[in-house]
């Protein structure tokens, strides 16, 4: 007994600890334009070597859409001194693993390494940025990797469109009407001019971050970053358009039709606003409120009392420019979908009405503080907070204060902003159904 109680007020202890540590970095400008983050941590021989471009699904030609994630594939064919298909076996050859992911803001490549190996981290990115290969071979074998991932991820996995269906609907005007993944038939008509031209805009030092994060030497670094990347010429400024979408003040209803499931879903999805906004963090509150766990309100009520659910979510897909805030339900035997949105309502109108608990809330201010202290916990994610703070929200201190914004949130201000997006003429009401159903 005495070791249990011994081993719970060392983990205790050791949460404290954790929750407290500061992520110390150092940041300045090359003269090219591309900012730099360093931080050193020298507990691990580990190093992570990130860029992040300031490129995604919305920054697409509508014509021409997918381009952005097409080239998070493309990029790793291969560049003037690193062989065709040779960039994932200098990875592994050298103790190393590496990654790249698109959303409709930006494009994140990394490579995690032996802290021995970080110039050639830095030189891999460098070559990326300065020397990349793009000709008709590459892009012919990438649109093959690009279909394949289509057919698996979004037309034949279940629900696999269900943002596809929602964002239809929800932005008229903006590019986040489209997916990230684009249109195949938009890729298969783009030229190899379309795609050199998409790089020479993006692409460019003054369009991204890098980060370098681990087990380093800081003077010896800034050199390697000197040297490989301060060659890079500067490119043109990009200017971006802003899409301003209407309210949504009367209620929309839609229909989608999947061929992959059989049992139907529905959802409700709400307009709101950048993942910078105050009230997008509150709105992370309500998902969790709602729908994180097995104790949680939609998910007792509907799954376990009523069992009249067999899956039950609410998430907030915030993004920088606007977000989408989504509640879903999967009937089970008998429950009519409707019937499903009726429960789903009651609980949001108690949270408008009611003040949600002092237990509750004590309860979400854990949570989102352990999710806090996991965010940091690795030199991986590390780099990917510093690189997603500067380039996205425009306050790379986020990486410590972030926490702060969370516990300053009341259970008034859960209530205000329940009242404020989460009301039935402002939204879309979706039903998810088998392609069977459909007349």
């Amino acid at each position: 007994m005495k070791k249990h109680l011994f081993l719970l007020t060392f983990l205790g202890l050791a949460t404290i600890i954790v929750s407290a540590q500061k992520v110390k970095f150092e940041e300045y400008d090359l003269d090219n334009g591309m900012h730099v983050i360093l931080h050193q941590d020298n507990t691990a021989p580990v190093v992570t070597t990130a860029v992040m471009y300031h490129v995604g699904a919305k920054d697409e030609n509508p014509e021409r859409t997918g381009f952005a994630h097409f080239f998070e594939h493309l990029l790793f064919e291969g560049t003037e001194n690193i062989p065709r298909g040779e960039w994932f076996t200098i990875v592994t050859s050298n103790g190393g693993s590496n990654n790249a992911n698109t959303t409709d803001d930006r494009t994140y490549y990394y490579e995690v390494f032996p802290s021995n190996s970080v110039e050639l981290g830095l030189w891999m990115e460098s070559e990326r940025l300065m020397h990349p290969i793009i000709n008709q071979i590459g892009v012919d074998t990438q649109n093959e990797v690009v279909k394949e991932e289509k057919r698996l991820r979004v037309d034949n996995a279940p629900y696999g469109r269900f943002l596809e269906f929602v964002k239809r609907e929800m932005f008229k005007v903006h590019p986040y009407k489209g997916t990230t993944i684009g249109k195949i038939e938009h890729l298969d008509a783009a030229t190899l001019e379309e795609f050199q031209a998409f790089n020479k805009k993006f692409y460019i030092p003054n369009n991204a971050v890098l980060v370098v994060a681990g087990d380093i030497d800081v003077p010896k670094v800034k050199k390697m970053i000197k040297d490989y990347f301060g060659p890079i010429p500067r490119g043109k400024d990009i200017v971006r358009k802003k899409y301003v979408e209407e309210p949504i003040t009367q209620p929309i209803f839609a229909k989608g039709y999947d061929a992959n499931i059989q049992i139907p879903a529905i959802m409700a999805a709400y307009r709101t606003p950048s993942f910078k906004a105050r009230d997008s963090y509150v709105l992370n509150m309500i998902s969790s409120y709602l729908t994180d766990g097995k104790s949680s309100k939609l998910y007792k009520k509907l799954v376990d009392e009523k069992k009249m659910a067999l899956q039950v979510g609410a998430i907030n897909v915030s993004e920088e420019d606007y977000g989408m805030y989504i509640i879903f339900g999967l009937p089970l035997g008998e429950t009519k979908i409707k019937d499903l949105m009726v429960q789903i309502d009651e609980e949001v109108v108690k949270i408008q009405n009611t003040l949600i608990s002092e237990k509750d809330y004590q309860k979400l201010q854990n949570k989102f503080e352990n999710r806090f202290v996991n965010s940091n916990a690795s030199i991986e994610g590390i780099a990917n907070s510093l690189a997603k703070y500067y380039m996205l929200y425009g306050d790379i201190n986020l990486i410590n204060n972030e926490i702060k914004i969370y516990k300053s949130i009341t259970r008034e201000e859960i209530q205000a902003v329940a009242k404020k997006y989460l009301n039935p003429n402002q939204r879309l009401i979706l039903e998810y159904l088998p392609e069977k159903d459909k007349k």
